[in-house]
């Protein structure tokens, strides 16, 4: 009863973070008058100040309890995990649209659960492989539709949106198993706090990068332009950085690497829904069928993992 009950608060914590992560893909679509990647510096500066100001009463003791080896790992886990895989997303959603690259990062799950495969709790590939080969089909599906019917004006802007949506699928993937291995590690941090310490080594990098990719853009837009990208920006930070990143690391430890990959389905289900809104309209066949073997595959590998404890619980 006890690991059921640990199962479902995790399951809840990743649900969360999911929800919040969704609006992610919308940002950069809010401010079309930035890149990518200059919308991800302006997004993880926002995150690096909120960040800086939770933390602050408590910076001393929090840091007592800091390694070098803490540090190195939340300087790889920034750049990778947030800033690279945000530049890859906001990059991909204006080349290729909120659909096609929302679904092709939601195979995450499949990533994850690959990687944890050999885990504690873990279920064997043989059972999830079923799941796998859905999901898959699923994103080779849309990538196949956005080449051959996409939005953009040429194949070329097409194929590189698939690709940066690609890089953020492997990016964020290999965040999310290193981010949960180290969690496991790091005893004397609290989930909450190593995501605001994440957020302040992120504001770092960000405030680094911010001359180069944001000085040159200073007269190219007017103050109410501005105000509008900080907003967007400080809005996305606030609900995707701090609470979905501390909702996402309660999880991380709740669960089993396998399983924890798999909730994030729901983040691709928030990101195509805020997605149709934006672009007023319902998904066409392709999308539809994408959609219902990504979560076919993310079910079935769920009940995998539920399915044992519910046998032996009764």
């Amino acid at each position: 009863m006890f690991v059921d009950r640990t199962l479902l608060k995790g399951i809840v914590y990743g649900v969360c973070a999911g929800l919040c992560w969704g609006v992610i893909f919308l940002g950069p679509q809010l401010t079309q008058g930035l890149s990518g990647v200059q919308f991800a510096v302006l997004r993880f500066l926002c995150y690096g100040a909120i960040s800086a100001v939770l933390l602050m009463p408590r910076w001393r003791q929090v840091c007592a309890n800091v390694g070098w080896a803490d540090w190195k790992s939340l300087f790889w886990l920034s750049l990778i995990g947030n800033i690279i895989y945000y530049a890859l997303v906001g990059t991909g959603v204006q080349l290729v649209g909120i659909a096609t690259t929302s679904l092709i990062v939601g195979l995450i799950p499949v990533l994850v659960t690959l990687a944890g495969r050999h885990d504690a709790n873990a279920v064997s590939l043989p059972k999830l492989l079923p799941s796998l080969c859905c999901a898959l089909a699923g994103v080779v599906l849309i990538s196949w539709h956005a080449l051959i019917d996409g939005d953009a004006p040429d194949s070329s802007a097409n194929i590189g949106g698939i690709l940066c949506a690609t890089g953020a699928l492997v990016t964020w993937s290999w965040f999310a198993v290193s981010n949960a291995r180290r969690l496991v590690q790091v005893t004397s941090i609290g989930p909450h706090d190593w995501a605001l310490l994440t957020g302040v080594m992120t504001g770092a990098q960000s405030l680094l990068l911010a001359v180069r990719v944001l000085a040159f853009q200073a007269d190219t837009h007017g103050s109410g332009e501005w105000l509008h990208f900080f907003l967007v920006a400080g809005g996305v930070a606030l609900l995707s950085s701090v609470v979905g990143g501390a909702c996402w690391n309660q999880a991380s430890r709740l669960l089993p690497l396998a399983l924890s990959g798999q909730v994030l389905v729901i983040e691709t289900l928030a990101a195509l829904v805020f997605g149709f809104i934006w672009e007023q309209r319902l998904p066409d066949a392709y999308e539809m069928v994408a959609i219902v073997l990504l979560l076919t595959g993310v079910v079935w590998c769920l009940s995998c993992h539920l399915r044992p404890e519910h046998s032996r619980a009764g």
